[in-house]
């Protein structure tokens, strides 16, 4: 059952989604050459807790680090380690704040220093599908009806979006229902109703959409070893369209 959440509720997720959003904004200076995913996570880990919050992903049916940063071919739940950010990487960094209760979520991929046309492209495609996306976000429509535009900007631009991991409601809980494909034939799903709070987030590929779970039980792959993108925001549906919390 997808919740709608009363104004004080909304009031507590943009609070979180504050967090988020600063995290994400203050580590954008440090995605750079020789940078480990470990100081990424550690950097953005002190930013949450010094707003009195905590990470929604620490512990997460055990999930072992603040954050989610994933490489090029690591599409999500990268997990940050001592690996070394090269030049011309792209990388996705996921954050997850929990504040009095509730919890903000999004995601940005960032370029190392020069990337590739194809990378470059990859990101600004992904970015952008969420925003044409965002189109379809109000009571005018459904679900899938979001799903499609996403899908159908991604493919026209000759990439594929992931079809093994979705958006979600998000609230009390990190993960809610609905659950949000970015793929989909329009005029399916639920219908969008003011107060219903959303987390969406393309995840796009320059090869085939299969992936591959590492052993470490997280991190996610494309099985053709081509790059990957991911653009995540925590959006509020109003009867005015869309309010994106995390942007």
């Amino acid at each position: 059952m997808v919740e709608i959440k009363s104004k004080s509720e909304i009031e507590k997720i943009k609070a979180a989604c504050e967090v988020v959003k600063e995290a994400l904004e203050k580590v954008s200076s440090k995605v750079k050459p020789g940078v480990t995913t470990k100081t990424l996570d550690n950097f953005i880990e002190n930013i949450i807790k010094s707003r009195s919050a905590i990470p929604s992903f620490k512990g997460y049916r055990g999930y072992p680090s603040a954050t989610c940063i994933s490489i090029n071919e690591v599409v999500v739940h990268g997990i940050p380690s001592d690996n070394v950010l090269k030049e011309g990487d792209i990388v996705s960094i996921d954050v997850g704040a929990y504040k009095d209760g509730f919890h903000g979520d999004a995601c940005r991929t960032f370029c190392v220093g020069d990337v590739s046309e194809e990378k470059k492209k990859l990101v600004e495609v992904t970015e952008q599908s969420f925003f044409e996306g965002m189109k379809y976000a109000d009571e005018r429509y459904r679900l899938h009806d979001i799903s499609h535009a996403i899908q159908s900007y991604v493919e026209s631009n000759g990439f594929n979006v992931i079809r093994d991991y979705f958006g979600h409601g998000i609230g009390r809980q990190l993960h809610e229902e609905p659950t949000i494909p970015n793929f989909g034939k329009p005029n399916r799903g639920v219908r969008l109703r003011a107060g219903m709070v959303l987390a969406i987030e393309p995840m796009v590929v320059i090869g085939d959409w299969k992936v591959e779970v590492l052993e470490d039980g997280w991190t996610v792959i494309t099985a053709d070893g081509k790059d990957a993108a991911h653009y995540e925001n925590t959006v509020v549906i109003t009867n005015n369209g869309p309010e994106i919390l995390t942007l």
